[in-house]
């Protein structure tokens, strides 16, 4: 109930945008290579930003 209007820090909006980022790589490395290559190169870029806030 106190959690309701909590926002998000940045660390959990960006391993958010990691997850999601690494489900859409999952689904698209069995039907298009080349953008599965990119959303993977995404979720990279998003989790160097993660691990330099630790």
């Amino acid at each position: 109930m106190f959690g309701l209007f909590k926002k998000s820090t940045e660390k959990e909006k960006l391993q958010k945008q990691y997850e999601k980022l690494m489900a859409e790589w999952h689904k698209l490395s069995t039907t298009n290579r080349a953008a599965s290559d990119l959303k993977y190169t995404e979720a990279q870029k998003v989790l160097e930003r993660l691990e330099a806030l630790k």
